[in-house]
């Protein structure tokens, strides 16, 4: 059988190596538009492993989140991947947000989490002296590791196993055939029986170059860190994360240790004007029209246009940002904070203006498409991969 993937990232590096494990002798090519692999989401992200806290149980996020943990683990375990399993704590800063972290706790339980429990004000200092609050959730399955790494030792044993990776080869076209697909692509054409997508930012766009309406349109959500001086980085040990702004839908800015060092805090969550606009001045004319004129944009901005403008702002201010990041670490101040990076989130919006909630699939006649795979997508890449891979074995 041949298969193609495209998309060089993380889930799509991730997805042809299950295909090549569930059926052994297919013939797997990946398709990346870029020259090298995992220069998007799969290396712009804060690095951590994510085990299922916060996902609506029974839904596809949160089960592929706890068995994509394992997975994880085992990879790096095996391949020698830098990684370490340091858990994270979950902060309520008031007494208003405790019964937010009481419903969070619950949530994790339900998924199956080990080792959950929640913290008082002593028990959290012990594991975080710094940080801040009235109670904590402390998450031992969390950790942090090298995602790029991970997609590295991907893609070599993609190679080993007899698999071609091509880039620069950005798909332009996607013809149904006999009895497949035809990709056309800047590097030539490549046929297969199965076609995968894992297009990650242009995902919805490389699923309707197959036919497939977009019924749900990705919107680009930048996010920006700042990193800690290193003589303030004692402020932090671990992973330290707010209790989710219900107003929002996400996380809200957190402190990460990264597996190579230093201390990350960050990301805010600012709407972008291109689907590849790291930075503020980055503007995509044909992006910026067409996420303008998605209905479902105008209506996210009529239920969230506050809390947009707010994180705008923030995003020019390190002190609204510090101020943030104060509700967690009291003794944080602008002046420990240097600018770090920021990364773009492949997020999918239906017409109704909400955030889609869970990773989501499109598939049709010999195609599956991954429209759909914000955080843990990272974590759970390998577990996507293999679900996939059965999807495309059951075809045969």
């Amino acid at each position: 059988m041949r298969v193609v993937v495209v998309g060089g990232g993380i889930v799509g590096l991730a997805t042809a190596f299950r295909v090549q494990q569930r059926i052994p002798g297919s013939r797997v090519i990946v398709l990346e538009k870029e020259r090298a692999l995992a220069l998007h989401q799969s290396s712009h992200n804060s690095g951590v492993l994510h085990c299922g806290l916060y996902y609506k149980p029974g839904s596809r996020r949160a089960r592929l989140a706890v068995h994509g943990i394992r997975q994880m683990v085992e990879f790096c375990q095996t391949h020698g991947i830098p990684h370490e399993v340091c858990g994270k704590v979950v902060v309520a800063a008031t007494p208003d947000e405790a019964p937010r972290l009481h419903e969070l706790f619950d949530r994790g339980c339900q998924n199956g989490l080990a080792g959950l429990r929640i913290l008082n004000r002593d028990e959290l200092r012990e594991l975080e002296p710094h940080a801040g609050g009235v109670q904590a959730i402390h998450v031992p399955q969390e950790g942090i590791v090298d995602y790029p790494a991970v997609c590295e030792a991907l893609a070599g044993l993609i190679r080993q196993q007899g698999g071609e990776i091509v880039t620069g080869a950005r798909v332009t076209a996607l013809n149904r055939e006999q009895d497949g697909w035809r990709a056309i692509h800047t590097a030539g054409e490549t046929s297969c029986d199965f076609l995968v997508t894992c297009a990650g930012l242009y995902s919805d766009r490389v699923a309707e170059l197959a036919g497939q309406k977009r019924a749900v349109r990705i919107v680009p959500f930048r996010g920006e860190y700042y990193l800690i001086r290193p003589e303030r980085q004692f402020l932090v040990r671990n992973l330290i994360y707010p209790v989710a702004d219900p107003r929002f839908p996400f996380l809200g800015v957190h402190f990460t240790r990264r597996i190579r060092g230093g201390i990350e805090a960050g990301p805010n969550a600012v709407l972008a004007f291109a689907r590849e606009g790291y930075t503020k001045h980055d503007i995509n004319i044909a992006d910026l029209v067409d996420a303008l004129a998605f209905p479902g944009l105008w209506r996210f901005l009529g239920k969230y246009g506050r809390t947009c403008w707010n994180e705008i702002h923030r995003s020019f201010s390190r002190e609204l940002f510090c101020r943030s990041l104060q509700h967690l670490v009291p003794e944080i101040q602008p002046d420990d904070l240097i600018p770090g990076g920021s990364g773009v989130r492949a997020q999918a919006m239906s017409p109704e203006g909400s955030l889609v909630d869970d990773f989501h699939f499109v598939q049709g006649e010999r195609q599956l498409h991954v429209v759909n795979a914000p955080s843990p997508g990272a974590t759970s890449s390998l577990a996507i991969g293999e679900e996939i891979a059965e999807m495309v074995a059951s075809i045969q």
